[in-house]
């Protein structure tokens, strides 16, 4: 039986050969200061869909979870963390890495938007974001603070997983804390309970990864 590949040309045979070889992964987008949405949510044509919304640059890019990297530097490091119990979430060692909800020079300012979320579609006119899931060295968490007291919106270190629930046509930026140095992997997901007919749909789970520096 004579080969498929004599039987397409040399050109053609060239080519599926090539195709045969697997194409190299492609390289994570590294982000490292400025705005980004870690969960830019949209609702369109029956899907409910999670993308990263990169502002960093002049103009905004949805990307894919799995292509992103957040870089925490040291510069987001703290060793000053309050000892009171309001702040345990944040490890006991005194010392935390922590992207600010607040605009800050050199650093991520990180949060999550709804606004492609159109008003009632969903019940109570939300979405729930699930944390499921962290992989890493330490505790991650997802916190507000207002003067000295901290609301904690997601704890790794106390159980998973943790729901939060979202309304449409949001555009949120929290502060968001590591225990320690090292790689961190984020498994959040998505739902929302329709109004038309109260089924539940899903994102489906989606994961987010976070390098954090010591030098």
């Amino acid at each position: 039986m004579r080969s498929p590949l004599r039987l397409l040309g040399p050109v053609a045979a060239a080519a599926a050969l090539l195709g045969l070889v697997a194409s190299p992964a492609q390289a994570a987008t590294v982000l490292t200061s400025g705005h980004v949405d870690v969960l830019d949510i949209d609702y369109a044509s029956g899907a409910l869909t999670v993308n990263v919304l990169d502002g960093t640059g002049s103009t905004d890019v949805e990307r894919s979870p799995s292509d992103v990297t957040f870089r925490v530097p040291v510069a987001a490091k703290h060793t000053n963390v309050p000892t009171s119990p309001a702040w345990s979430f944040l490890g006991t060692g005194g010392t935390a890495w922590i992207l600010p909800q607040s605009q800050a020079s050199g650093l991520l300012w990180a949060g999550w938007n709804t606004t492609e979320v159109p008003s009632g579609v969903f019940q109570n006119n939300r979405v729930s974001f699930q944390l499921t899931n962290v992989s890493g060295p330490a505790g991650f968490s997802v916190y507000t603070a207002s003067g000295s007291t901290p609301t904690v919106l997601f704890d790794s270190g106390d159980g998973l997983p943790d729901t939060l629930n979202v309304n449409a046509g949001a555009h949120t930026h929290a502060n968001w804390g590591f225990d320690a140095p090292g790689t961190y992997t984020a498994t959040f997901t998505v739902t929302g309970v329709l109004s038309s007919t109260g089924a539940t749909i899903s994102s489906g789970p989606k994961q987010f990864t976070f390098q954090v520096l010591n030098s």
